[in-house]
């Protein structure tokens, strides 16, 4: 049995004496009394996987400045992002599954007291095994990490088969076979997780958090805190940075709320960022194996993969990313018979999340490499061979996702000709080389977590009497720029200026629901919900408008802050004549307008991942420099082309793509989530090996490229105004570009993100000593797969249902049941 004292992580340890007495509120001019802020610390879990024997507050308690202290028997009700994975406490209960799981909470006058407290709380360990990899998940079934999952520390397994794969690979002409890994790696936002809780003058709740989806935040707080929704508000502080990292909601929200409500205070947290590295829900280490068969002009005839996640402690959105690991493959090539399998494991490390991308990239890295593989062995130059397999635009994949408009082809081809890549590949001497990738992303997800028939965004417009425009909507402003997307679209109808338009957003109490800041569906679902709203007060100012002037509807011009006849210009109003005028016809100004995605042709058990209103494309050259005494890599130039329908603001679209070439650098380069095992002498924990930005490495402003950036335009009628994402597709193909380019530079493969001079440095000696030029895991482990669903893709006559599924078959709701409830596949 091990004991915890004063284990407080990613705090200073510090004493101050002499303080002053709290009286616990503040004094303002004219006797106005508002209590004064209270501060929260966590403390968290110093050894990996644990039940909890003995837990001790009664020191902490009685330490001066604390107000209160909670541990897991205050918040007994779990939570969770998905439905399928409510496994979450605010603070353990009985167990303790990663270092940094937090234990209790202090609130204190102020951190360093709530600080000082936390080392007053005795813990006693009674230690259970240690789960540190996926292999070992599959190799020890118990202890269970959680008391869920398909089988022992298994969290889920799916296998997928679209037409005969195995068929498929004994007519191609080559098969070829290889192992990948992509290393687990986290957001790195430049903002802390941070939180402020309190009652409202009714003695409501209020929260103020750095989230990316506070309606999901809301709903986990009325769960957690067994609170009616209708009497709590979360405000999404703007965010200093997300990347899928502020997407679940964290403990120490819910912690902060209930103690805003029992102490009837204000309560804040700010997380270390230790801390941050222990939320974490950043990108999982995913091995993978492909096996796909070519004929020889480089047409794909089938394609098999397999994955396997290490998930972390948790849930979180795990499901969903195992699916994610090889759902898109089939829209950037035509693949006529795809075979998935994928498999997360639960281990005693941070959950793992959706970092930007959501488990698109790694298998994303494995197919773009075994591709610039399959060209060189097929003598084709890799940016021919991806023209050849090019998806088609309008067109309904092996795995029934609907593909509308796709200009990875011009893509293709404008990166090639930027780079000159036809007089660089392969051309430019030792250790300099030019690597080519493309890939393809959701232009937002086309199903909501909590499936149901409500729209995805709501947006709503008042229209005052001074001209002026409120814009409201739960969209939230992660620096991605959605609020002036929101400003934009209304006032591009409305034919007024956008500093004339306020946004209110993010806010559950004032704005209609939108889901949230993720899978890139800002732009589309909020921007088609604002136009359809803005051109509903559109059509009501030239109903009055028409009556006033004596004009038909159909001649009025809405521009320039006017209302005004096309055919005579000089004929018309001010816009906010034209507000006056409707609102003495039809009454107060305000409308609506939401949108919800099309509905998808999958039905079959797990189609609900992939399907997307319409895809982005993007092509990407990396250059590099080798120095093959160091193996260091310089990046000196990338080029990359985006197909992004429209773009609304190109400096956004433009800083969007510049940011992820920078973060796939980084991943492509040195970010890593990476572990070791403390000295027996020390308890021989699990413990993160850097949760400091001292460490854990990322670029600089000075270590990146010059980026040349193509924006390839052609409105898809899906987005407003034609619009696509661009927030997380451009950072796809970095990381194998820049393997490949490696490759061309110095002729070792680096099958494994990221690529290190270490490996490289191995590969290059394996070379000297006769070997395959190669760095990268070796095989993949044998996995009892469940049986397949086989769903018959279209050209063979499927409907997009499974043929051998009965668990599809409807069954009678029962009565009053919630349809909001239902479980997502």
């Amino acid at each position: 049995m091990s004991k915890q004292h004063n284990a407080v992580i990613g705090v200073p340890r510090r004493r101050v004496d002499g303080r002053a007495k709290v009286t616990g509120q503040t004094r303002f001019a004219d006797d106005l009394v508002l209590p004064r802020m209270l501060y929260c610390k966590l403390l968290r879990s110093s050894v990996p996987h644990a039940r909890i024997a003995r837990l001790d507050v009664s020191r902490a308690r009685a330490c001066p400045g604390v107000h209160l202290v909670l541990t897991g028997a205050d918040l007994p009700i779990p939570y969770g992002i998905l439905p399928v994975s409510q496994d979450e406490h605010p603070l353990c209960i009985d167990r303790v599954r990663f270092v940094g799981d937090p234990v209790a909470a202090v609130v204190a006058r102020d951190d360093l007291a709530a600080t000082e407290a936390l080392d007053l709380i005795d813990v006693e360990y009674e230690p259970l095994r240690t789960i540190a990899d996926p292999l070992e998940s599959l190799a020890y079934p118990e202890p269970r990490i959680h008391d869920y999952g398909d089988e022992g520390n298994v969290h889920k397994k799916v296998s997928l088969a679209f037409g005969d794969v195995e068929a498929a690979l004994a007519g191609a002409d080559r098969v070829f076979e290889d192992v990948f890994f992509f290393q687990g790696n986290t957001h790195l936002p430049i903002e802390q997780h941070a939180s402020l809780a309190t009652k409202d003058p009714d003695g409501k709740l209020v929260i103020w958090s750095s989230t990316q989806t506070p309606h999901y935040l809301h709903r986990a707080l009325a769960k957690a805190l067994d609170l009616p929704p209708a009497h709590i508000r979360v405000v999404a502080a703007p965010n200093g940075g997300g990347f899928g990292g502020k997407s679940d909601p964290f403990n120490h929200e819910v912690v902060v709320a209930k103690a805003a409500l029992m102490l009837d205070r204000p309560v804040k947290i700010c997380l270390t960022r230790e801390e941050v590295f222990y939320c974490h829900r950043g990108r999982h280490p995913v091995l993978m194996k492909f096996r796909t068969g070519v004929k020889h002009d480089g047409t794909l005839t089938g394609v098999h993969l397999q994955t396997l996640l290490d998930g972390g402690a948790y849930g979180s959105y795990g499901v969903a990313s195992t699916f994610y690991t090889g759902a898109l493959q089939t829209v950037t090539y035509h693949i006529p018979a795809y075979h998935f399998q994928g498999c997360r494991t639960f281990t005693n490390k941070p959950p793992c999340g959706p970092k930007r991308g959501h488990g698109t990239p790694q298998s994303r890295f494995g197919q773009e490499v075994q591709l610039d593989k399959i060209a060189e062995a097929l003598h084709l130059d890799p940016a021919d061979l991806r023209l050849r397999i090019v998806e088609q635009p309008d067109t309904l994949t092996a795995n029934y996702l609907r593909v509308g408009t796709i200009g990875l082809a011009e893509c293709i081809r404008r990166v090639v000709a930027a780079s000159d890549w036809t007089n660089k590949h392969r051309k430019l001497g030792r250790g300099r080389g030019v690597g080519l990738a493309c890939s393809s992303y959701l232009s937002g997800a086309g199903l909501p977590i909590y499936w149901n028939d409500m729209p995805h965004s709501g947006v709503q417009l008042k229209l005052d009497r001074s001209g002026g425009v409120t814009a409201f909507c739960g969209a939230t402003e992660i620096g991605q720029g959605s609020d002036d997307v929101l400003v934009a679209c209304v006032a591009e109808v409305l034919g007024v200026e956008p500093f004339d338009i306020r946004a209110v957003t993010g806010d559950t109490d004032l704005t209609p629901v939108d889901l949230g800041s993720y899978s890139s569906r800002v732009t589309l679902m909020m921007g088609n919900a604002a136009i359809q709203a803005a051109e509903r007060a559109r059509d009501l100012l030239a109903q009055a408008v028409s009556r006033k002037l004596d004009v038909p509807v159909t001649r009025l011009v809405f521009a320039g802050r006017r209302v005004f006849d096309a055919e005579a210009p000089d004929k018309g109003m001010t816009f906010q004549e034209a507000v006056c005028a409707a609102e003495a016809a039809f009454g107060t100004i305000g409308t609506v307008g939401s949108y919800t995605p099309p509905t998808s042709a999958a039905k079959f058990k797990g189609g609900g991942v992939g399907p997307s209103p319409t895809y982005s494309y993007t092509a990407a050259v990396v250059e590099v420099e080798v120095d093959e005494t160091t193996g260091w890599v310089t990046v000196p130039r990338v080029w990359i082309g985006h197909d992004i329908g429209r773009a609304l603001n190109p400096t956004l679209v433009r800083g969007q793509v510049e940011g992820s070439v920078y973060m796939g650098l980084g991943e492509a380069l040195m970010e890593e989530q990476a572990f070791r095992r403390l000295p027996a002498r020390l308890s021989g924990a699990l413990v993160h090996k850097f949760p400091s930005i001292l460490e854990y490495k990322s670029l600089t402003s000075l270590d990146m490229p010059e980026v040349f950036t193509e924006l390839i335009e052609h409105p898809d009628p899906a987005g407003p105004f034609g619009a696509k994402e661009v927030g997380q597709g451009p950072l796809l193909p970095i990381m194998p570009a820049l393997a490949n380019a490696v490759y061309d530079a110095v002729g070792v493969r680096i099958d494994e993100v990221p690529v290190t001079p270490d490996k490289i440095l191995k590969a290059l000696e394996a070379v000297r000593e006769g070997k395959p030029g190669r760095y990268g895991p070796a095989s993949f482990p044998d996995i009892a797969w469940p049986e397949p669903l086989r769903v018959p893709p279209p050209w063979e006559g499927g409907d997009g249902r499974a043929v051998n599924d009965t668990s599809r078959r409807k069954k009678p709701a029962a009565a009053g049941a919630d349809k909001e409830t239902v479980v997502r596949s």
